[in-house]
């Protein structure tokens, strides 16, 4: 179909906004003012880099949009917009039509237009940039810095699939599975198309002390709320909620997947003890299930133990780093 930029911006990334919002077509968005922080976030994602160039694009839409969702989440704010930029190396309409029904059923889903952005040509392959727009009260934002000693750590659905799945995908020979096309199989969804918590954020409001998605792998991203908070933990690597996929492999493997693997997008959060029972009803109301895998301590370090609690011998490496 002929046509260049603001063709393709026409045809694929122009909706109707909601009423009070001026989307996309002028300079800059208009959101209405709502009496609350607004929270931003961006993401890139570089082919090659964060995703394979075979990938169902309606995945990749998907996932481009929710991976910045999943920040939201952390935080305990409502999305309210986005906006997206592309880089292109050619325009194919059939597969950014594609993306864009990937990425406009999970807006849809969470109320989150999108109102801007842009569009260029691009010699290095694709590359998709979102930045995301959400409100919170800011008493209740759930930020990094507020665990305390005592208070449980909590982590939201399974670790470790997304980890799995692109090891599978990526070749490495020495992933220790009986079935790789069974093990693909069951982990594949995870990597590709994951569900952000942000029912769960919301509910989590007034209740958990401190949040933050796993994006990096568990023991990076836990590093950075005590970090933040001038707190260290002890944590239970068996404790850990994996699917059966990762459950079936080695000890050491299934700690490499679930504590260190990224790209999980579950919430990692901490809460006092004394509301458990309150954890559980933001979970109940946002259906997501939540596992408890350890305790915050006074000092700092985080030491990991096994089910018999014997630290463990090898850590696995800390999670996901670009420039690694």
């Amino acid at each position: 179909m002929a046509g260049g930029e603001f063709d393709l911006i026409r045809r694929h990334f122009t909706r109707p906004a909601p009423a009070g919002v001026l989307g996309v077509g002028d300079d800059c968005a208009l959101l209405p003012a709502m009496g609350e922080s607004t929270a931003v976030s961006a993401d890139l994602l570089i082919e090659g880099r964060h995703f394979f160039s075979d990938v169902d694009p309606r995945a990749l839409g998907h996932k481009a949009l929710a991976v910045n969702l999943s920040d939201l989440a952390a935080m305990g704010a409502q999305p309210t917009a986005f906006v997206l930029g592309l880089a292109l190396p050619r325009i194919d309409d059939a597969w950014l039509s594609a993306f864009a029904q990937g990425m406009y059923a999970l807006a849809d889903a969470h109320g989150c237009p999108l109102v801007g952005g842009d569009t260029t040509r691009s010699q290095a392959g694709l590359t998709i940039a979102v930045t995301i727009f959400g409100a919170v009260p800011p008493e209740l934002a759930l930020r990094r810095s507020g665990a305390r000693p005592g208070d449980d750590i909590w982590v939201s659905g399974t670790l470790g699939d997304a980890d799995l799945a692109l090891r599978l995908l990526a070749g490495e020979p020495d992933v220790p599975v009986a079935d790789r096309a069974a093990a693909l199989a069951a982990t594949r969804r995870a990597l590709e198309w994951p569900e952000p918590r942000v029912g769960l954020g919301l509910a989590l409001r007034g209740v958990a002390s401190a949040a933050i998605d796993v994006s990096d792998g568990l023991l990076q991203d836990l590093g950075h709320i005590l970090s933040a908070s001038g707190c260290g933990a002890r944590l239970c690597a068996d404790d850990v909620p994996v699917s059966a996929a990762v459950s079936s492999l080695p000890p050491a493997w299934r700690h490499r997947c679930a504590l260190g693997g990224g790209d999980a997008y579950e919430l990692c959060f901490t809460a006092p003890a004394a509301a458990r029972g309150r954890v559980a009803e933001a979970a109940a109301r946002a259906g997501t299930a939540v596992t408890r895998i350890g305790t915050v301590q006074a000092g700092s370090g985080l030491c990991v133990v096994d089910g018999a609690g014997t630290p463990l011998p090898e850590l696995p490496r800390a999670g996901f780093d670009h420039f690694a």
